[in-house]
């Protein structure tokens, strides 16, 4: 196909957690035209009709779609959509952030293993099953509403059913969703691309056929609108902030959104039987390994809602403080953790005395908690044999001055910052523009500013330590 001209647009959505962005792009140079955002509603189980309202008002202030050739939307994984057979939502979709399914993942964990002689499931679908995937939010819903589960039809993603609605069509048979985000149901082979039905029949249990959304290559076109714009396969979220940011091989992406993820593209995939490491698939047909923990910029908002301090004030209180925090460490698991999991666990602030006791030294240990779980989900990655030649540091959080300095000190080495963008929105938009011009855009990367502080190796072995004694609280 031959290359688009200049002046044909696309747009790259990023339906998360907490909001719904849009961008619009110049198809062949990347060039931002213009954007708009709305707010999704808080919580941890959410009606998907409030996510396809805040999209109509992210198009409309984004100027809407008159004039754009092409639309892909990347979108929180693991959600579960459960539809019935003429297509309605039957109950409220659970988010990826909903523990209350802990113990059906542990179930399908041993169910599994018991019934293919010990061999884990992560041999199968990539991953060892935990609250978040879907797998184990189907179970949830058999154990608790044996009466929804019956009713279900089909199976979707977020990012799959917004798609489905954006086609306007009314068929189950027309769901669609691609790799990357099947990776995160805990039914999918990541290696094969083929549904893992007998999984599904366990979490769901019963055999009866269940409708799953087609899983589409990386570039294809996967419908059209009423008005004849061009649906991309869409992506989950961390694949398509990889895909935005222009992630190389070597690179390993934190992302400190709501979650905080770190992953790398890889060619090889991987399979981490003690659940550390989530063996994803990419946005681009090769895998994504990824550590997810569940608390990233929330932990800064509660140390600044603590403090009383707007976040940049935040920021700067913990800059004043030395490394180590005079000796407080921080675990943040304020919302239970996903990786390792333990989904119950509460945070703690330990090593406090009267002399250390400063707002400077709470908000440093805030930050240097946060962080040394994603330190801590590198150096997982790296033992599945990812390579890290460089960190990039993404999302939300990583706008406070404080984050790249601290974030280097835990490190040990230089991390890069990338230019602000909506980097998820921004993978999606380069998606259905290769899907449109039939090869990779050559979109120009921003410039990316190299952050070096001195190592601090005894935060993170203070951290570390405090994770050990905290196995049985």
């Amino acid at each position: 196909m031959a290359s688009l001209s200049q002046g044909v647009l696309v747009a790259g959505v990023d339906s998360s957690t907490q909001s719904v962005k849009v961008v619009i792009r110049d198809a062949a140079t990347g060039q931002l035209v213009r954007s708009g955002r709305a707010s999704h509603p808080a919580g941890t189980e959410v009606d998907p009709q409030s996510w396809w309202l805040a999209l109509q008002e992210a198009i409309e202030s984004a100027g809407g779609l008159e004039d754009v050739s092409g639309i892909s939307i990347g979108g929180q994984q693991h959600g579960m959509v459960v539809l019935d057979k003429d297509g309605s939502v039957i109950r409220p979709a659970l988010l990826w952030n909903d523990t209350r399914s802990a113990q059906a993942a542990s179930d399908l964990n041993d169910e599994y293993e018991k019934l293919h002689e010990g061999e884990p499931i992560s041999a199968a679908v990539g991953s060892r099953l935990v609250a978040a995937f879907t797998a184990s939010k189907i179970r949830w819903l058999a154990d608790h509403e044996p009466e929804n589960a019956d009713n279900v039809a089909a199976i979707a993603l977020p990012h799959d059913w917004l798609s489905w609605k954006l086609s306007g069509s009314k068929n189950l048979e027309d769901l669609f969703t691609d790799r990357s985000d099947a990776s995160g149901t805990g039914y999918f082979d990541p290696v094969t691309s083929e549904y893992r039905r007998d999984i599904l029949a366990l979490a769901l249990k019963s055999d009866r056929e269940i409708i799953l959304p087609r899983v589409l290559g990386p570039f294809e076109i996967a419908a059209r609108t009423s008005t004849g714009i061009s649906i991309g396969a869409g992506c989950g979220d961390n694949a398509g902030a990889a895909l935005g940011v222009g992630a190389q091989s070597g690179d390993v992406v934190v992302s400190l959104g709501t979650s905080g993820t770190a992953f790398s593209v890889s060619k090889t995939p991987t399979h981490d039987s003690r659940g550390y490491v989530a063996g994803f698939d990419d946005a681009t047909g090769h895998f994504l390994p990824l550590v997810c923990t569940l608390n990233a910029a929330r932990i800064l908002d509660a140390g600044a809602k603590i403090l009383g301090l707007s976040l940049d004030e935040f920021g700067e209180r913990a800059l004043a403080a030395q490394p180590g925090a005079g000796g407080l460490t921080l675990l943040p698991y304020f919302e239970g953790e996903r990786t390792p999991d333990r989904p119950e666990a509460t945070g703690a602030l330990t090593g406090l005395s009267l002399s250390n006791s400063t707002s400077e030294n709470f908000a440093r240990a805030m930050i240097e908690g946060m962080l040394c779980g994603l330190v801590d989900a590198v150096s997982q990655l790296e033992t599945q044999g990812v390579e890290v030649r460089r960190i990039l540091i993404i999302g939300g959080a990583a706008k406070n001055a404080a984050i790249a300095s601290i974030a280097s000190s835990l490190f040990g080495r230089a991390v890069f910052l990338p230019q602000d963008g909506e980097y998820v929105a921004d993978g999606a938009a380069k998606q259905i523009a290769w899907a449109l011009e039939g090869f990779e855009p050559k979109w120009t990367n921003s410039s990316m500013e190299s952050v070096v502080a001195e190592h601090a190796p005894a935060v993170m072995e203070r951290y570390m330590t405090l994770v050990e004694r905290t196995k049985t609280w």
